[in-house]
């Protein structure tokens, strides 16, 4: 038979109230160290467990880390690469902070409300994926920042806010992809980049502008094309690129799926490989090493990412009350790293 130890014996062993057993364990209020560690000993001794539940409604709080997806539907939204490095970074600081991952998803074409996440105690603190620069997007989150909420965005950042952000710098990530081409003499590339509304489309712009510009290349609107980061809009764009194919000797794509979309459409399309341009993706996922020919990306470290913004937003919630330095705005752009591989190589 297993004898459970209950609160009041540990009150007993270690001479205080039940009361104060109750505020160690929770870490609520102030305690005198040496109260402390007389009632951690004599819970220890005794093998008493505090019950969660208890935990989380004495502490006033749910034990959650809300993580906030966008709705794909069909889509194998946690097999994508972007989705489970970054889920993997923010799960393994919510490991060792203790915390559960509360997944939420937006409703298609809706916003959240962030607000109402923390009003009912769904969660403690909170990480949004796939936000886009909409005006009920930002100015749910601008409520969410105003309350001192602790929160924080990844790969998305929006112009005038003052918004905790962890994001890569997109910008010379897509300037060193361009570079790279421009260096080995390819003069049209195409560009097929994800939608306007989100930061890290307009940042891969301003780097593949840049890059042409250095090089004395005028920006061709023609050679623009649009995806929405998925395979299958990289496989539709290979009709349109196609048409202009005599026109192109190298392709820029936003992320990695789109670029082996395009190069499956265009191979459906027949284009013999002698006749296929050079191609940079971005992201670096495995499927990059996996392609015909390997795939040259620009690397980004998304785990990193997932690790630092629950790290951020974890820091915040133990700061009770917040401190003056939690409410300062983080945006923080990490490096990124063109990798070099067979598929931009020019032929000899």
């Amino acid at each position: 038979m297993v004898i459970i130890a209950s609160r009041k014996e540990v009150a007993q062993l270690a001479g205080v109230s039940e009361a104060t057993v109750s505020r160690v364990l929770n870490g609520v209020g102030p305690i005198r160290e040496e109260t402390r560690q007389r009632v951690m000993e004599a819970a220890e001794r005794l093998g008493y467990t505090p019950n969660a539940l208890a935990q989380s409604f004495a502490r006033r709080r749910s034990g959650n880390l809300g993580v906030v997806m966008p709705y794909l539907p069909k889509a194998r939204i946690f097999s994508a690469y972007y989705f489970s490095e970054i889920l993997s970074g923010i799960g393994s600081k919510a490991l060792e902070g203790k915390y559960d991952l509360l997944m939420l998803f937006r409703e298609p074409g809706g916003t959240m409300d962030y607000l109402n996440l923390f009003r009912t105690q769904k969660v403690d603190a909170c990480i949004i994926l796939g936000a886009k620069d909409e005006d009920g997007e930002r100015a749910a989150i601008r409520q969410l920042s105003e309350a001192g909420h602790p929160y924080c965005l990844i790969n998305q950042h929006f112009e005038g806010e003052s918004f905790h952000v962890m994001d890569a710098d997109h910008v010379e990530g897509s300037y060193e992809a361009v570079r790279h081409l421009t260096e080995q003499g390819f003069r049209r590339i195409a560009f097929l980049n994800g939608p306007p509304e989100f930061s890290n489309s307009r940042d891969r712009m301003t780097g593949y502008r840049r890059a042409l510009e250095e090089a004395g290349i005028e920006l061709d609107e023609s050679l623009l094309f649009e995806g929405n980061f998925s395979r299958k809009s990289g496989f539709a764009a290979a009709e349109k690129v196609a048409a202009r194919l005599k026109g192109i000797d190298a392709v820029f794509a936003a992320n990695d799926r789109m670029a082996i979309g395009l190069q499956q459409g265009l191979r459906s399309m027949d284009v013999p490989e002698e006749e296929m341009p050079a191609f940079v993706g971005y992201d670096d996922s495995d499927a990059a090493e996996l392609g015909a020919p390997p795939l040259t990306s620009v690397r980004v470290p998304f785990y990193e990412l997932g690790c630092l913004a629950a790290e951020h937003v974890l820091g915040m919630l133990e700061q009770t009350p917040p401190s003056a330095a939690s409410r300062i705005p983080l945006h923080r752009k990490l490096p990124t790293r063109l990798v070099i591989r067979a598929s931009s190589l020019k032929r000899k």
